[in-house]
Parts: C-alpha cells; sequence; structure tokens
C-alpha cells in the first residue's frame, strides 16, 4: 500500500508564520521518501478533508502529522474525524511534543535571547480547553527545566490557567529584581506570537520556527512519526 503524509498545521493569517510551517514541510518532504503534503486544521486552506481526496488519488494511505506541539481538541476530534471519513485508510499520529527535542530548540532560543543564570523563565503555551494538552505543556516546562537547571512555570495565551500575563506577573514576585524570559513554546511566527510578546516579560524569545531557521529537531521528529506508523503497518 503507498503511503502519502499530510502534514497538518494549524493555520495562520501570518505571512511570516506561513513561510515558516511552509519551510518545514519543505524540509520534511526532503527528508522522506514518501510524498508530503501540507494542510491546515483552520484558517487556511487546503484543508484536511480536501487534502485527504487529493491524497486518494495517489496513493492508498494516508499518515497525518500534526504540526501541533500538544494533543488537543485538534488532534482527538478535528483530524480523529477527518480520518474516519477519509476516502482511502487514514493513520493519525501523535503531536510533535512533549519531546526532548523540542526543548533542545527552545534553548538554543533561550541561549540566542541572552538566557542567563538567576533568569525567571516561564514557558508561553498556546493553551487548550482539553486537559490532555495543557498537561502536555506542564511537562515540557518540566523537560525544560531540567536542561536549564532552574524552576520553569508555564502560561497559556488562551483557553487555559495561569494566564501568560500572570504568569509572568508571578515570576517576577518570586524574584524582585530578576529578570522574567519567556520561552515561546509556539510553532511558528503570529498572533498568538505577538500575544507573547506583549505580556510583560524582559525579553521573549523567538518561536521554534523563525523566518530564517527551520530546527532539524523537528524535521525529524515529523520523520520519527511517519516513520512508527510503518513500522507497525509491516508487522
Amino acid at each position: 500500500m503507498t503511503d502519502i503524509v499530510l502534514a497538518a498545521s494549524h493555520g495562520t493569517s501570518s505571512p511570516e508564520g506561513r513561510a515558516a510551517v511552509r519551510r518545514l514541510v519543505e524540509a520534511v518532504a526532503g527528508a522522506l521518501t514518501q510524498p508530503v503534503i501540507g494542510c491546515h486544521v483552520d484558517v487556511e486552506q487546503p484543508d484536511v478533508p480536501s487534502s485527504l481526496e487529493s491524497a486518494a488519488r495517489e496513493a492508498g494511505h494516508a499518515i497525518i502529522v500534526p504540526l501541533l506541539l500538544s494533543a488537543g481538541y485538534h488532534v482527538f476530534v478535528d483530524l480523529a474525524d477527518a480520518a474516519e471519513a477519509s476516502p482511502i485508510p487514514a493513520t493519525v499520529t501523535p503531536a510533535l511534543g512533549p519531546d526532548a527535542r523540542l526543548v533542545e530548540v527552545l534553548v538554543e532560543r533561550l541561549q540566542e535571547a541572552g538566557h542567563r543564570p538567576g533568569d525567571q523563565v516561564v514557558l508561553a503555551a498556546a493553551g487548550s480547553s482539553d486537559s490532555r494538552a495543557v498537561a502536555d505543556c506542564h511537562r515540557t516546562a518540566a523537560l525544560l527545566a531540567g536542561r536549564i537547571g532552574s524552576a520553569v512555570s508555564a502560561g497559556f495565551v488562551s483557553a487555559a490557567a495561569p494566564s501568560l500575563p500572570e504568569a509572568v506577573a508571578a515570576a517576577r514576585s518570586r524574584a524582585p529584581g530578576s529578570r522574567v524570559l519567556i520561552a515561546t513554546y509556539l510553532l511558528a511566527p503570529g498572533y498568538f506570537a505577538q500575544l507573547a510578546a506583549a505580556a510583560g516579560a524582559d525579553i521573549t524569545t523567538e518561536p521554534l520556527l523563525t523566518p530564517t531557521s527551520t530546527p532539524d529537531q523537528l524535521v525529524r521528529i515529523v520523520a520519527d512519526r511517519v516513520g512508527a506508523v510503518r513500522r507497525l503497518s509491516a508487522v
């Protein structure tokens, strides 16, 4: 059975964000032997159902990889429903995170921003009404804390508590006089990244994808998600 990969991002109205995600999809396509289609769960076209229709013309099985950092409604409902209604068999992989390789990128972004010992670090996540997605973000904060050797709290841009401005204010009150850095746990530039930058920290890092950087760690995670599905289907 011929596989095709659907790299399904959230979608954004930001030109920089669209370009950053497009470069990731192109890098994934260069790393895989299977054809890769970029698609979106919201905001942009093509959407996932229409991409599955297109995929059915050239493959017998679709592997849908959510280009999402945590698994919430989009993974468990939107993508699951699209896979169930697909004209060809379709498998939805886990989201990109939590994953130690994403933490590597977060550390790189902190280093680029000038992180130093004594800084208070807040992980800025998109947020979700799904408790599983929120738990994923707190797990990533814990992994990041282990890497930098100091506590990392989590704050959310929407849909979950504490809000990012609240988390920044709490970090500042815990260590008066210390700098507060936001580690932006968002895939790409866009509206949420703008909100993170306005949340009151002294320094806010770039998202995982930037206009000039497509970290290989993200490409390898996507490739691993595809490989895991193919190994299971070969058993």
